[in-house]
């Protein structure tokens, strides 16, 4: 017997989780369902060190993945022999023992959403839940190919964000450097020269407190050094935990300039699939639980849930997602309008080219305006310096 951990919901909606024990997959899914619960994500708690440790492939590798596995399909290969062809052609030894695993797992009954599910951290949320949507709604090969264009995109930004960001990121770290130095090796050598000054009560209020970081610098710098470590080791591990991933996705739509942008694209993201999935005859309460955990972000996935409640009451969708406030004022109307003249998936589709196209306007200027920040930053904090160990100069100087 085997045990595995499993994230459901009941029938009001609410999400459950727990372990149950059991031969297989396909039983535990039988046992999840005797429960009244219907299973979002079903994984053994016991996979071999070989896969715990797997990190995620890069986007271009998934999307291509993603791209050839829709093309096979479509052509009629069947899912089985199109995994195990990809399998054999793969040249990356982590891909090929994964598709080894969900080839695995589709021959003992699971479907591939359910296979790919094993392996979050190689496919990610809103692949498995597209592929899961795809595989209950009959459109498998459009769910795949729609992946491969939203992974291949989003690897785009990603590249785009880092090259733009290396300068930024190089200023950053030098800057830091340069005053560590500075305050440990340069500052110290005028403390004796302004003693006398000091004695006199004379010493500026500037130059005090830069003689006073240094002596800080020069007695702890190891001790702060290791305890930055230690706090970002610490907030690494509870970013893994549920509490730890919510508050890193309210902080990334609040924070100041790029708060906006990540909001952006969960929404567009939302309003993709949401759309995508009514086109192809999901059902709207289905397809706003998998869009909710296709959008990457679980403020805005919670939002979404409590907004399906709504629905199921005999509401419209544009009302509960106004009521949430993380979505635009723009797209909700959008919306209301499109409930209201039965264009909804149509126009949801329109909303995220939208958005999309504007997310990457205002990503360009948020990465053009961080390389003038740190300049400015930096010669602020060197000026800093220059002045407070050039007033004493100046002070002696005219005394003299």
């Amino acid at each position: 017997m085997d045990e595995f951990a499993y994230i459901a919901r009941d029938a009001s909606g609410q999400r459950v989780t727990g372990t149950i024990a059991a031969a297989s997959r396909r039983e535990a899914l039988e046992i999840i369902a005797g429960r009244s619960l219907f299973p979002v994500e079903v994984a053994s708690k016991s996979p071999t060190q070989q896969f715990k440790r797997l990190r995620r492939l890069s986007g271009q590798v998934l999307a291509v993945l993603y791209g050839q596995l829709s093309d096979l399909l479509r052509s009629g290969v069947p899912l089985l022999r199109a995994l195990d062809v990809l399998r054999k052609q793969s040249t990356r030894p982590a891909l090929t023992n994964v598709l080894a695993e969900v080839h695995h797992d589709v021959e003992q009954g699971a479907s591939l959403g359910e296979a790919m599910a094993r392996f979050p951290n190689i496919f990610g949320e809103m692949a498995i839940s597209m592929v899961r949507a795809g595989s209950e709604g009959g459109f498998l090969e459009d769910a795949l190919a729609r992946v491969a264009e939203f992974t291949e995109t989003q690897d785009d930004i990603r590249k785009r964000t880092m090259g733009a960001l290396a300068y930024p990121a190089f200023l950053a770290v030098v800057g830091t450097i340069v005053v560590i130095v500075l305050m440990v090796f340069f500052v110290p050598k005028f403390e004796g020269l302004f003693q006398n000054l000091r004695e006199r009560g004379e010493l500026p209020v500037m130059t005090e407190l830069v003689l006073g970081t240094s002596q800080f610098f020069q007695r702890w710098i190891v001790l702060v050094l290791a305890a930055f470590v230690a706090a970002g080791i610490a907030l690494r591990q509870w970013m893994q935990t549920e509490s730890g991933r919510m508050w890193r996705d309210r902080l990334k739509i609040r924070v100041p300039l790029a708060g906006k942008v990540f909001l952006n694209l969960a929404v567009a993201r939302f309003c993709r699939v949401l759309g995508t999935l009514l086109r192809n005859g999901v059902p709207i309460l289905r397809a706003l639980e998998i869009a909710a955990d296709a959008t990457g972000n679980r403020v805005l996935g919670a939002a979404i849930v409590t907004a399906a409640k709504d629905i199921s009451g005999g509401q419209r969708l544009a009302g509960p997602l106004a009521a949430s406030g993380h979505f635009p004022p723009t797209v909700v109307e959008m919306i209301s309008v499109a409930e209201e003249s039965s264009t909804l998936e149509k126009v949801l589709l329109e909303i995220a080219e939208s958005l999309e196209r504007r997310t990457w306007r205002q990503l360009d200027l948020v990465v053009r305006l961080i390389e003038p920040i740190m300049l400015l930053v930096l010669a602020m904090v060197v000026l800093v310096l220059v002045v407070a160990l050039l007033l004493p100069v100046i002070k002696m100087s005219m005394t003299v």
